[in-house]
Formats: structure tokens, C-alpha cells, sequence
């Protein structure tokens, strides 16, 4: 992998709410996000967290080499293949906030 400078990572989070009639699904539809975004060429990380105390809520937890690498990530053919069956079953779309390292890694 890459060596780069922290402040070239792009760190996301990416809050998704849903109802809990739709829960499952939307776990299950996530999760299909994971493994290819792991093998994409400059992932970091990619993560899927529930929250504990409302279970209708998810993160994806995600690190990229780069500005690059993120753009290429949200054009990878799986991403929207993905949402167009999530998209109907949030509350409001994704709330993406995008972030760069400034400590560095434990």
C-alpha cells in the first residue's frame, strides 16, 4: 500500500436512518457495500457500525488514501447499484461528513 500523508487521507462518515420495519434490510444492503469498497485500490478502512442505542441507525466508517480515491470509490459500479434499492428505505439521504487525520495513528 501507499504511504501518504496524513492530511491527504480522506476520512468519512456516513450517517443512515431508517425505519425499524426496514432495519434488515437496509443492515443487509450495507453490509454489500463493505467488501467491495475493501478491495478497492486506495481503501484505507471501510467499516459498518450500528448504533446501540438506536438500532435504526448505521455509520459506515471509511478511510481513503485520497481525494482520488474517494472520487473513484463513489463511482465504482456497486455503490449505486446499492443505493438504488437503500435510497427508497432511509428516512432522509445519507448524511456524509468528510474529515482529514490530524493526530497520528495509534
Amino acid at each position: 500500500m501507499k504511504t501518504t500523508l496524513k492530511s491527504d487521507e480522506q476520512h468519512i462518515i456516513c450517517e443512515l436512518q431508517c425505519e425499524a420495519s426496514n432495519r434488515e434490510k437496509v443492515k443487509e444492503l450495507l453490509l454489500e457495500l463493505v467488501e467491495p469498497a475493501r478491495s478497492e485500490e486506495g481503501c484505507l478502512y471501510y467499516d459498518l457500525y450500528q448504533k446501540i442505542e438506536e438500532p435504526n441507525t448505521f455509520y459506515i466508517l471509511d478511510g481513503w488514501v485520497n481525494e482520488q480515491a474517494v472520487d473513484e470509490h463513489t463511482q465504482h459500479p456497486n455503490v449505486p447499484k446499492v443505493m438504488e434499492h437503500l435510497s427508497p428505505l432511509l428516512l432522509y439521504p445519507p448524511k456524509i461528513t468528510l474529515s482529514n487525520r490530524v493526530s497520528d495513528p495509534s
